[in-house]
This record gives C-alpha cells, sequence and structure tokens, in this order.
C-alpha cells in the first residue's frame, strides 16, 4: 500500500511538471514583440564613436524628430528603425571622421496612450515600448461591467490624418490565441459601452 501511495505521489510530480512545461510552450509560441522599433519623438538614442569618445553621447529626439549632432548638425531620427539611423550617421560621418563608426542604440523609450470611454481609470498613460492596446486597457483599469472589447476603436495620426481602425478583443479576454496589435506614441484608445 505504502508503494502505491509513493507511486502514486511521483506520478502527481511528473504530471505537475508536464502541465508546467506544456504552459510554457504555449506562452513562448505567441507573438513576439516587434524586433525593429520605429524611433518617435521622446525616445532617448546613445550614440557612441569607436574612434571619437569625446563624441558619444545620449539625446533625446525632438518633438519635430529630429537630433542635433555635433560636425553635422540636425538628422531626422523619428520614423527610422536604430539600424536606419545608425547606417545613415555612418554615411554623414565619413566626410567628418577619419573611421566614422557610429553605434546607435535605444536607451529609453515612453509612449503615451490615452485610453476613454468604458474603463476603469480613463487618461493619459505612459508606459515603456512595446506595448499592445490590451495592456493599455487593463494598465487604465480594465473596461468597466458595461464595457465592449469586441468594438474597441484605435485612433492613430499618421502623417497628419487621423486614421481609425476597430479591434475585437474578446478572443484575448477569452484566452483564446490572437496576434497582439501594439500601440504607437500619442495613440487614442476609444472602450465603448455595450448596447442591450
Amino acid at each position: 500500500m505504502v508503494g502505491f501511495i509513493s507511486m502514486l505521489t511521483l506520478l502527481a510530480f511528473a504530471l505537475t511538471g508536464c502541465e508546467t512545461d506544456a504552459h510554457s510552450t504555449t506562452l513562448s509560441g505567441q507573438a513576439e514583440v516587434p524586433k525593429h522599433v520605429i524611433l518617435a519623438p521622446g525616445d532617448v538614442v546613445k550614440l557612441t564613436f569607436s574612434a571619437a569618445p569625446e563624441l558619444n553621447q545620449s539625446q533625446k529626439i525632438r518633438a519635430d524628430g529630429k537630433l542635433s549632432l555635433p560636425l553635422i548638425g540636425e538628422v531626422d531620427a523619428a520614423q527610422k528603425t536604430v539600424a536606419q539611423l545608425q547606417s545613415e550617421l555612418v554615411e554623414l560621418y565619413k566626410a567628418q571622421l577619419k573611421t566614422p563608426e557610429v553605434t546607435v542604440s535605444l536607451e529609453g523609450s515612453t509612449t503615451t496612450v490615452t485610453v476613454g470611454g468604458a474603463v476603469g481609470k480613463p487618461g493619459r498613460i505612459a508606459f515603456e515600448r512595446p506595448t499592445t492596446v490590451f495592456q493599455a486597457i487593463m494598465e487604465a483599469g480594465g473596461p468597466s461591467a458595461f464595457g465592449n472589447l469586441g468594438h474597441v476603436r484605435l485612433i492613430r495620426t499618421v502623417n497628419g490624418i487621423q486614421r481609425s481602425q476597430v479591434l475585437d478583443l474578446h478572443r484575448t479576454l477569452k484566452g483564446e490565441e490572437s496576434r497582439p496589435f501594439y500601440v504607437r506614441d500619442q495613440d487614442v484608445i476609444y472602450v465603448p459601452q455595450s448596447t442591450f
């Protein structure tokens, strides 16, 4: 009898381990965070010059999307990936430095979005990127008792034009697999009330 109980205990531990492993595999199989974050105003980039350390610096991208850099002046940084900005700077510094090796890295990045409608705490929220629309709504207290996650409206300004898109986040809330939708700086998320 003792041997049977010991065997059941070992089997229970083994099954618990299998359940944890299966859960981890499911989570890792979900959509990954975008690898190429697009730089935006407010992001802080770090510039490292291997042959001219006196030029090393960190700088925040201004509201107009530009950086003001030594020797070359104003450079557009917003709407580029870190790799694109780095390639452009290497080209620009070729005429200024013998060894124009420049390494660009993203030092700090915050995204501010406005979440309104039927949520617990409507308002502006700032957080580290990248963040999904669903995460932003949860950060705003989640949907209220009457909040409708089936028709969430995302409003985004692209090249001076406001565009909107309706997202269905019910599947995410139910735990079903769905592709995450990432917010950008200055997005507006509106959760409507359910109609009965």
